[in-house]
C-alpha cells in the first residue's frame, strides 16, 4: 500500500511527456493451494502476488509497466521509463486524489485463513474417499482447493482511489475411470466469492464426489457417437461455455472497437432467436465472477447484452472505450499486476425460459444431449467453434436412449444463437477460468437446458447425412 501523497506524485511523473491519463493498480493476494492424489497430499502452499502496474495513455496509445518495487524510488523510476514513451509537452496533471467508498458484497464470513490445512485436508478427503471408494473401476481420484484473497487498490489522474478486497475458494474433484479397456474422466469444480462457509453450508463434497464418479463410469460403457447435422440439446450450467467463448468474446471492447468481431457495429439489430436474452453480471453476491470494482476502479454492472435476440449492449473498458467513443461499463479485468486491464467477462449466462428440461427431451423426437462439455477451440474473429462433450447421450422418440463418447459440436456463435428454439426453466451458473490477452481470470459461465434446432456433431459412429 502506498499513500495517497506519493500516488499523486507517482501519477504526474507518468504525466510529464503527454500522457492524458495515467492509474496505478497495486496488488497484495495472498495464495494457498492444497493438492491431494488418490487421498495422498502432493502439494500444501502459502504464496504472496504482490507489485504494481503503471498504465499511461496518450488517445488511442497505450504503454504498461509493472514492479514489485513500490519504494518511491520503484515507482518513480517505472513511471519514468513509461513516460519516456511520450515526447510531448504535459497536457494534464493530477486532480486531488479522493477516496471512493465502496462496499463489499462480497465479504467472507468465514476466512480461509482460520480454517487450518489440515481440516481443509480432511474436507478434501471426504469427497475424494466418496469418489474413489464409489465403484473399483474408478482407478484414480485427484482433488485440491484454490484459493486467493486478494487486496487491490487503484489510483487514477482523474483522482479516483478505490480499494477492494476478493475472497475466493474453489475446490475440485477429478475422476479417472477404467474398466480394462477404455479409460474416462470427469472433473468437479465448484467455487464462489465467498468465504469457507460456502463448503460448510452449500457444497455437498460427498456427493460431489460420487456424482464425479458417476460421470466417469457413465463414459465406459458409451457407445461411439454419430456423426451429422441434428437437434442438440445443451445442458445447463457448464453447457453455458459455448456462449462464453463463441459469443462473449465476440462482445467484448477488445475485439469490438478493432471490428474484429461478427458483432461489430450491430448494436440495435437481431443476432439471436427471440427467446434468447443473455447478460454479463459482475454484481451478483458471491459469484465466483463478481466483484466491487472492475480492474479500473468502475463499479461493476449488470449489463444486458441480448434482449430477446437483440444486441443491447457490448462489455467496455476505458481504454477501448476511446476507441468506440463509449462509456465503460465495469467491465476492465486482469490476472494480476503483471497484466495491462482490457474488457472481459465477469458472469455471463443466458437467462432461463419456460420449457422444462424434460419438456424439451420429450419434444425432440432424435437428437443429442450434451450433459456437459469439455475444452474446444474457438476462432474469436468468426466465432467458429469446436467443443467435446464430457457427457452425452443420443435422444430417440423423446427419451435418453444411451450415452455416447467421441461427440464434438461444431458450429458458428452466430449461428448457433439464432437456432436456438426452446430454453429450459432451470438456469445454473459453473464456474471457470478465462484465459486471454489480460491473462486467467475467473468467470461463471451458466444457462439453463437449451435445444438448438441443427447443429453438425462430429464422431466416429455411424454417419448420419
Amino acid at each position: 500500500m502506498i499513500s495517497k501523497q506519493l500516488a499523486q506524485i507517482v501519477l504526474n511523473k507518468a504525466l510529464s511527456t503527454g500522457a492524458d491519463f495515467a492509474e496505478i493498480f497495486i496488488e497484495n493476494t495472498e495464495v494457498e493451494n492444497i493438492s491431494l492424489d488418490n487421498g495422498n497430499c502432493e502439494t500444501a502452499t502459502n504464496s504472496i502476488i504482490y507489485g504494481a502496474g503503471i498504465r499511461l495513455l496518450n488517445n488511442l496509445q497505450s504503454v504498461y509497466g509493472y514492479t514489485n518495487d513500490l519504494s518511491r524510488k520503484g515507482l518513480l523510476t517505472l513511471a519514468s521509463s513509461l513516460a519516456s514513451s511520450f515526447s510531448e509537452e504535459r497536457k494534464v496533471t493530477v486532480n486531488k486524489i479522493t477516496k471512493v467508498r465502496t462496499k463489499n458484497k462480497h465479504q467472507p464470513q468465514i476466512d480461509y485463513s482460520t480454517i487450518s490445512k489440515e481440516d481443509k485436508i480432511k474436507y478434501l478427503l471426504k469427497g475424494s474417499d466418496a469418489c474413489k471408494n464409489f465403484d473399483e473401476r474408478i482407478v484414480r481420484v485427484m482433488s485440491g482447493f484454490i484459493i486467493k484473497d486478494q487486496k487491490v487498490y487503484i489510483f487514477n489522474s482523474n483522482g479516483r482511489y478505490v480499494e477492494d478486497r476478493r475472497v475466493r475458494g474453489r475446490a475440485f474433484i477429478s475422476a479417472i475411470a477404467s474398466n480394462g479397456e477404455a479409460i474416462e474422466s470427469a472433473f468437479s469444480g465448484p467455487g464462489a466469492s465467498k468465504g469457507f462457509e460456502f463448503f460448510d453450508k452449500e457444497i455437498d463434497i460427498v456427493e460431489l464426489g460420487k456424482q464425479t464418479a458417476q460421470s466417469a463410469l457413465t463414459m465406459l460403457e458409451a457407445k461411439e457417437c454419430p456423426s451429422g447435422k441434428m437437434p442438440v440439446i445443451i445442458g445447463n450450467g457448464f453447457g453455458g461455455v459455448i456462449f462464453h467463448e463463441a459469443c462473449g468474446h465476440s462482445l467484448e471492447a477488445s475485439s469490438v472497437s478493432k471490428n474484429l468481431s461478427v458483432f461489430s457495429n450491430k448494436l440495435g439489430e437481431k443476432i439471436a432467436s427471440n427467446i434468447v436474452s443473455a447478460v454479463d453480471d459482475g454484481t451478483i453476491d458471491g459469484a465466483w465472477g463478481s466483484e466491487n470494482v472492475d480492474d479500473e476502479g468502475n463499479p461493476t454492472h449488470r449489463n444486458v447484452l441480448i434482449k430477446n435476440g437483440i444486441l443491447t449492449s457490448y462489455l467496455i473498458d476505458g481504454f477501448n472505450g476511446r476507441r468506440m467513443n463509449a462509456q465503460e461499463n465495469g467491465a476492465s479485468r486482469r490476472q494480476s499486476y503483471k497484466y495491462e486491464p482490457t474488457s472481459r467477462m465477469s458472469n455471463t449466462f443466458i437467462l432461463g425460459g419456460k420449457s422444462t428440461p424434460e419438456e424439451i427431451i420429450k419434444n425432440t423426437k432424435f437428437g443429442l444431449y450434451a450433459k456437459s462439455l469439455g475444452g474446444g477451440s474457438v476462432n474469436p474473429a468468426t466465432g467458429e467453434f469446436n467443443f467435446a462433450a464430457n457427457e452425452a447421450y443420443i435422444i430417440k422418440d423423446g427419451k435418453i436412449a444411451y450415452p455416447v463418447k467421441g461427440a464434438t459440436l461444431i458450429g458458428s456463435g452466430a449461428e448457433v444463437l439464432k437456432k436456438i428454439d426452446m430454453i429450459g426453466n432451470d438456469l445454473q451458473r459453473a464456474q471457470g477460468m478465462c484465459g486471454a490477452a489480460s491473462g486467467s481470470i475467473p468467470t461463471d459461465v451458466g444457462q439453463p437446458t437449451i435445444r438448438v434446432s441443427e447443429m453438425t456433431v462430429g464422431g466416429r459412429g455411424e454417419k448420419l447425412n
